[in-house]
């Protein structure tokens, strides 16, 4: 019971930590399976270790769920900052342009007197 509470609470973490749904059962399972072995506890056996990944896997080939959407983010936040940056540099021409206008003024001002 205690191990299943410790998994279930594991793979909550990892879920909400941003871990995709499908890795994080597997994620879980691995880390009571540690803390089991490192307590000395006898439970059921956990599955033996996955072999690490040898080779380069091209993004195309992994499973969607391995994927993150991160283009569409990168593009939306080049737009704000490019869109922020155009707004900033028109507010910035329009002030130029009245204090400009400003000093104009002020220099006619000053002839007339």
């Amino acid at each position: 019971m205690r191990r299943a509470v410790l998994c279930l609470t594991v793979c909550a973490v990892a879920i909400v930590g941003g871990l995709p749904q499908a890795i994080a059962p597997s994620f879980a399972m691995e880390i009571t399976a540690a803390l089991d072995s490192r307590q000395g506890q006898s439970g059921s056996p956990s599955q033996p270790p996955q072999p690490a990944q040898d080779e380069f896997v091209p993004a195309d080939q992994l499973p969607p769920d391995a994927e993150l959407p991160a283009a569409r983010m990168v593009i939306a936040a080049y737009m704000f900052v490019w869109v922020a940056f155009l707004v900033y540099m028109f507010s910035l021409l329009r002030r130029v342009k009245k204090v400009e206008l400003d000093l104009a003024a002020l220099e006619r001002d000053r002839e007339r007197r």
